[in-house]
């Protein structure tokens, strides 16, 4: 489940880019809109195959540049704080950020920072990235889809997309024995940004 985002982010955040793969879409730098909240990093692992557990990182930050003209040329970067994460139980939120999981002593933050782009339909695209979470970095496709684009009632300017990918623990490091069926954690990213 800690392998959630990212300078991206995931994390990511990444799936914001998705958005600067359509020529016709307002181009420019888009702020995660943090203070209104409308921002999610989700997790959903296998519970010993039996159940699902669900969770969120409750503090991240980042931004989208959408170049409309070139979307191959657009970018995101993203920030996740890793002791935020939170399942809904405070002793499990406790064992998730020791050192059986994200170490968030060691381990504070989890980035994601977008490498490229390739647009895969009017509305859709992979964004492939490079994340880092408990302190290893791999590349990271995300499948993002932009979900709307326009003027907000608070006199600015927004873009909202989603995203997802499924990341395997061990690969960043994460080798706490929960079952062969919990290999994997599934990440959604949905964020809306400010332009600026």
């Amino acid at each position: 489940m800690l392998t959630l985002l990212k300078k991206t982010t995931v994390p990511a955040l990444a799936l914001l880019l998705s958005s600067m793969a359509f020529a016709d879409q307002p181009g420019g730098t888009y702020q995660f809109d943090k203070k209104g909240a409308h921002q999610f990093v989700t997790f959903k692992i296998s519970h010993l195959g039996y159940s699902w557990l669900y969770g969120r990182f409750n503090d991240f930050n980042g931004t989208f540049t959408v170049d409309a003209e070139n979307p191959e040329n657009s970018q995101v970067t993203a920030t996740i704080q890793t002791a935020s994460v939170d399942s809904n139980h405070a002793e499990r939120d406790k064992h998730l950020r020791s050192d059986d999981f994200l170490d968030v002593d060691k381990y504070p933050t989890a980035t994601f920072k977008s490498t490229s782009i390739e647009q895969t339909g009017d509305d859709t695209a992979k964004i492939t990235g490079d994340f880092t979470l408990h302190g290893v970095t791999k590349p990271v496709t995300l499948d993002a889809k932009m979900i709307g684009y326009g003027d907000s009632p608070w006199n600015d300017y927004r873009m909202g997309l989603e995203a997802s990918t499924t990341l395997k623990l061990a690969d960043f490091g994460i080798t706490k024995d929960l079952g062969p069926a919990s290999e994997t954690v599934e990440i959604i990213i949905s964020v809306e940004g400010v332009k600026k």
